[in-house]
């Protein structure tokens, strides 16, 4: 017998060997207010279907929690997926990226032609009547080369590629019905769960929405993000240049020597990005109406500060005198500092910052009157003032940079013409293949991860703690504002995650398996295990990146 610890009721209970978790969930009383769909063994994310065979603690999970929410989100891609080969035959889906809080998703049919209305309530048809089937989700694990045989007889290239280029022994695929997938993490037990979802026409394509992690009974609200959509049809497009849609296309051109290369490429195209962006600052500089503040905003680890930097070195090449100014050191002082309902700080809040004062003191620059700078001291918590000057002369523009720095109540004193926004973000172009998009803040949790473990500031198990809290704060108080921006800046390097495998891997190990926080961690690891790994001494000592990794 197995003795089994459950997290959510705080019980054991004992098992037979080979007891799945479906049948344990039955056993064991707390309160459920939305339909479990996933659990976690011993920190680890399994399916509902995992049998036990030793002594384990589970906590089960519905999908207000990020793995639970992660679980259910796959099964949908797989049911879409299904769903639209079933209705168009000899098509081609690809799950591209997330978009409006739900995924985008191109479809190409057999005839070429775009996709329509119609379409879509045909594969919304065939997606109801799979889940009122309630079709099992099948797992099975085969040696390397049995999955790569399945897949290239389907024609599966960018699934043969990835797996060829990934080097396991042994790998899981799913069927659904006669139809078989892969995915990198686990399903929901079969298509019944799936009841609550939603798809429609979104430009040239089909948007994917899924439940709202923070009301599970409806599904997340629709956001129009015509710009974000520019940025990701942008980077798209020079991945299709260089023949590297997915991540299996990107390992073998990386085990081919030509890791060096896409990074000069990536330098160079975000060099360019920056040059145009000045150019623009450059122009509306010199209008009846001339921009003279320029706005700087992006979520955690998105690489403000470098941007900044780079951006005021381009500025000076066009001509103009960039001074800069960070939000960070109009924090209130810390016994100020608003709190979350748990006591701790939150320094993610608007409130953090003293707008009053920020906005008195741009008021003033703009006017053409100097100013004393304060400088925040993080070790005493306090905002301190010695003396530092400030003043903006001729062909000057002020740049100030931090999390709020979009929000119209930073500087709603100041007249509209004379701001330019800008929202920088990593925008993840590259998938997995065709039917994995890797979520854009993967990529921001990784580098902060680094970061903090290196500057000597948090464990990786602290960084993993925070994030939630951050994430909940960037969809409060940042990302409501980024189609605003009069530009966007996609931050993130298609050879990346190669880079950051060598560098996040020690630290990920660190994590203590007794904790929470390892569950993520594991996750993390398992990710970063589809990467070819890229050494960091590729990377120029200006790249953006090096903020991260040095």
């Amino acid at each position: 017998m197995l003795k089994i610890f459950c997290k959510n009721s705080k019980t054991y209970k004992d098992f037979q060997e080979g007891t799945t978790l479906m049948e344990m969930l039955e056993e064991f009383s707390f309160d459920r207010p939305y339909p479990i769909v996933s659990a976690k063994v011993n920190n680890v994310s399994q399916g509902l279907k995992y049998r036990v065979y030793n002594n384990r603690d589970v906590e089960f999970l519905d999908v207000r929690d990020a793995s639970g929410m992660r679980v259910y989100t796959r099964s949908l891609s797989f049911l879409l997926c299904k769903a639209s080969a079933e209705v168009f035959p000899d098509s081609r889906i690809f799950i591209e990226h997330p978009l409006s809080n739900g995924y985008f998703c191109n479809l190409q049919k057999a005839d070429g032609l775009p996709v329509t209305e119609v379409d879509i309530d045909a594969i919304k048809k065939r997606m109801q009547d799979i889940v009122a089937q309630d079709l099992p989700f099948r797992r099975y694990e085969v040696r390397e080369e049995e999955a790569i045989r399945i897949f290239r007889d389907l024609g599966k290239t960018d699934k043969v590629k990835l797996l060829e280029s990934s080097h396991n022994v042994y790998l899981d695929y799913y069927t659904l019905g006669d139809t078989p997938d892969y995915y990198y993490g686990r399903l929901v037990p079969s298509s019944g769960f799936l009841k609550l979802w939603d798809i429609s026409k979104c430009h040239d394509g089909i948007l994917l929405r899924c439940p709202d992690r923070h009301n599970p009974d409806a599904l997340a609200p629709l956001v129009e993000q015509p710009k974000t959509f520019a940025m990701f049809s942008e980077n798209l497009k020079w991945n299709l240049i260089m023949g590297l849609n997915n991540v299996g296309e990107l390992n073998l051109a990386c085990q081919q020597g030509n890791a060096s290369e896409l990074i000069q490429i990536a330098e160079a195209l975000q060099s360019k990005k920056t040059v145009q962006i000045a150019e623009e600052i450059y122009r509306r500089h010199y209008l009846p109406d001339p921009v003279k503040l320029v706005l700087i905003t992006g979520p955690s680890a998105s690489g403000k500060t470098t941007f900044c930097k780079n951006l005021s070195i381009q500025l000076k090449a066009c001509g103009l005198k960039p001074i800069s100014l960070s939000t960070d050191d109009y924090f209130v002082n810390r016994v100020e500092t608003p709190l979350l309902p748990d006591g701790k700080y939150d320094f993610d809040n608007f409130d953090t910052v003293d707008h009053d004062a920020l906005q008195k003191d741009v008021l003033k620059l703009l006017a053409g009157e100097e100013i004393e700078v304060p400088e925040y001291n993080f070790v005493t918590g306090i905002r301190e003032y010695n003396g530092k000057k400030m003043r903006l002369g001729e062909r000057s523009v002020l740049l100030i940079e931090g999390l709020h720095a979009l929000n119209p109540m930073l500087t709603n004193l100041v007249p509209e013409a004379a701001k330019f926004r800008i929202f920088i973000s990593t925008l993840t172009s590259i998938s997995l293949d065709h039917h994995n998009a890797i979520p854009t803040s993967d990529n921001r949790l990784l580098r902060r991860i680094i970061r903090d473990f290196n500057k000597g500031a948090f464990t990786a198990r602290e960084t993993i703690n925070q994030w939630p809290n951050v994430c909940d704060a960037e969809e409060k108080w940042i990302f409501p504002y980024q189609e605003q921006a009069d530009v966007m800046f996609n931050s993130s390097y298609l050879v990346e995650f190669a880079v950051l495998r060598d560098y996040a891997e020690p630290i990920l190990r660190s994590v203590p398996k007794d904790c929470p926080e390892y569950a993520e961690a594991h996750r993390l690891l398992h990710f970063l295990h589809y990467f070819t790994a890229v050494p960091g001494k590729e990377i120029p000592p200006t790249s953006l990146m090096r903020a991260f990794i040095s």
